[in-house]
Parts: structure tokens; sequence; C-alpha cells
């Protein structure tokens, strides 16, 4: 059965490790409840890219069935969440006369500017994802959210571009149409995730997000209420399965329940040390481990995440801008010990971010795995109410073109 399409939005999350769908529902106060939900094993990715089409169609599917059934109406078109190693992003500047009898900024004015940040140099295998306004500056007047109505003769915008690889947005856009559904736009993962979990003071005061995926992490800093630096680390939460794999010469399947049971990024934090019985290959007896030894194999992986994430805050010169601290999600937010890693790397206060904001089946989402699927149902909700004012560009109408294409 299908419904009104505008009175329902539909997040999806293609991950490493698994994908995820949510059906949100407006209600009369304008607020979105979870009313159905879908997860599907994904295999067709590495690093969030994807290296078997196939494979990633039939997982999507998989999911968007099951959120069907359980939201009972069909899905025509999603809020798809981007990731992977391909991303990048740059701040930029634009600046403009303000046209008019007046010189009072109209709308055309803040769009003009906005354009003009885009004047840099990308690369003919990126295109942009986000252009994000930092603030504006008036006359010189700096610090200016919103400079529509005020009078002056020059208008700035200080902006945040992010850009991903044209072949990789085009492997999306390809997998979500043929599997019989419309992408209504492609969302950086981090800039979703912070849709649900960050204050408004948080933002203000300066906070980092990092969301351990399970085959990247990807973060974010917020300052003075607005993003200054996303970035992206081929490295996530899978590769500590894979460490524990290696290691031990035990199976994945294995190494990812060892993990998720017994797992510990820190080790003053282990007190106790039961054994722990560990399969092998090969039908050889199991080994027998204890919870110190594994922490030994997970504790080097965890500090290598969090260090190369606070270097990188150093090249930019934003380490000592993140006054609130630090905010994990992903799946690897889930690893004991792995907020007080975070917190001995960077100096600062950190917590596990899980999704708000929400209502409905939100009980059954309250994990930090389901940070980035909650986080695009709110920036659905936030876009449409842009939508409905003004024309729809971009990925929508590129969507609608691909469903099309590979209708029937």
């Amino acid at each position: 059965m299908t419904r009104t399409e505008d009175k329902y939005i539909v997040a999806l999350d293609i991950g490493t490790s698994k994908v995820c769908v949510l059906v949100g529902e407006i209600n009369d106060r304008g607020q979105l409840e979870i009313i159905g939900k879908g997860t599907s094993p994904m295999k067709g990715t590495r690093r969030g890219n994807i290296i078997n089409l196939d494979q990633a169609i039939e997982a999507v599917k998989k999911a968007v069935d099951e959120a069907e059934v359980m939201a009972g109406l069909q899905i025509e078109s999603v809020y798809v969440g981007i990731a992977g190693d391909h991303i990048r992003s740059v701040n930029s500047r634009g600046v403009i006369s303000v046209m008019g009898k007046h010189k009072e900024i109209a709308r055309e004015d803040i769009d003009r500017v906005i354009e003009a940040s885009k004047s840099i140099n990308v690369p003919a295998e990126l295109e942009l994802l986000h252009v994000i306004p930092r603030e504006f500056v008036v006359d010189g007047q700096d610090g200016i959210h919103d400079p529509l109505g005020m009078t002056a003769t020059r208008l700035e915008a200080n902006v945040h571009i992010v850009t991903g690889a044209r072949t990789h947005n085009q492997n999306i856009l390809t997998c979500v149409n043929k599997a019989g559904i419309a992408v209504q736009e492609l969302v950086l993962e981090q800039l979703a995730a912070a849709e649900c979990t960050l204050t408004q003071d948080e933002r203000e005061m300066g906070v980092l997000l990092m969301d351990i995926g399970g085959g990247t992490t990807d973060y974010a800093v917020f300052l003075e209420g607005n993003v200054v630096h996303t970035n992206v680390l081929p490295v996530g939460a899978g590769h500590f399965t894979s460490d524990i794999s290696v290691v031990l010469r035990t199976p994945m399947e294995d190494a990812e329940r060892i993990k998720k049971r017994y797992g510990c990024a820190l080790g003053s934090l282990v007190t106790e040390d039961d054994p722990i019985e560990v399969p092998t290959v090969g039908g050889r007896a199991p080994k027998i481990l204890s919870r110190h030894e594994l922490t030994n194999i997970l504790e080097p992986r965890a500090a290598e995440i969090a260090k190369l994430v606070y270097r990188d805050l150093e090249k930019v010169g934003l380490e000592k801008e993140i006054r609130s601290g630090v905010v994990l999600v992903g799946g690897g937010a889930e690893l004991d010990g792995m907020i007080e890693m975070v917190e001995q790397i960077f100096d600062q206060q950190a917590r596990k971010g899980v999704p708000r904001g929400l209502g409905g089946l939100s009980d059954t989402v309250n994990g930090p795995e389901w940070t980035a699927a909650a986080g695009l149902l709110l920036w659905g909700l936030r876009s449409q109410s842009k939508v409905r004012k003004r024309p729809v560009k971009g990925f929508a109408k590129v969507a609608q073109s691909f469903r099309s294409l590979f209708a029937g």
C-alpha cells in the first residue's frame, strides 16, 4: 500500500558491514515518528565503496523489504548516507556586490554569493556533494548566520565544501535505482549523524563527532554552530575484527563474536581475566585466551584510530577548539574502553552518541550504530521543508531520471 509520499521520509544507510533502513512518519506537530526499520548484512562494499554491485543491490532490497513490511507502505524514495575514503572537503570563500536600488540583501544575493564560493578547482573525478555556509560577512562584519534583509554593498560567504568521487556516487545511485527506488539526496554520513546526536551548545562551543563504522572512521568538527572540517580514515571497527582473526587464526565470524562479547580497547579497564575459548581453523583444538591478551590485540588499533584523527586536527589547527569534547557514534563506539581511549588521546571528555529527536519506535534504534540512519531522517525533514519553498535541484532530479531508466 502506497501512502502520501510527502508525509513519509525514508533513510538508507549503506555501510561496510550492513544496510540499515528507517521509515519516518511526520505527525501533526511536524515531528518524525519511526514506523519501520530494516537491516541486512552487506558483503558488496569495502571501506564505504561498492565492490560488488549485485550483492549491494540484494542487500538494499532485503533491508527495504523488511522496512516496508513493518511500516505497511511501499518505499519510493530515500535519503542515502554516503561515506568512504574518496570523500574530500575544503573551506572556501565567495564575495559579491549587493545589487538592487536600496542595497538590501535578497535571497538571490545569498544564492549568488554561495554560488561564487563554489569557484574552486575541483578535480574532474570529483563532484560537489555539499556546500554548507559557515558564516556570512556583511561589509566587513563577520559572524552573521542569516544576512537576509540587511543593508550592505558587499556580501561574503565562508562555506565548507564536501566532494565525492563521481564513480562512487554513480555506483550508489545505480545500486539504489536498480533496487527500484529513487534517491532524494546523497548526504555525508557524519553530517547526518550530527543531526540526531549533537546539542546546539556542543556545536557552538566546538565538538568532534567520530563515526567509527565497519570500514572507515568518518569525522566532523563543529564550531560556532557550523561544520568547519570533515574527513574520512580508511580504518574502522572491522579492523578490530580482522586483527583478532589474523593474530588468533580464527574465522572472522568467531572473531566478531569474541570482539563484541569480550573486547576492550584499554587494558587498564580489564579487571577480571576469565578464559576465552577461541575456535581455530582446520578443525584444530580451540585456543584458550585471557581477556588481557585479547585487549593487547585491540588496544593498539584503538589508539591508532584516535591518534590519526587527533593528528589531522592538529594539521588544521582545531585540536584545541573542541571544547565540548568528542562524541562517538557508529558500531565501533560500542567497544568497551573506546570512550576512555579517546579521552586519553584527546585529553577531552567523550561520550557515546545515540539518536534523539525522534518518536514512535525510536527505542528500537537507540544504539550508536543507528545514528547515521536516524540523522538522515531529520536531514530529510529539514530538506523537505526547504523544497516546498524552492525548486528541487541536484540528486533528486538525477535520481528520477535513473529510476525511469532502470524501471521495468
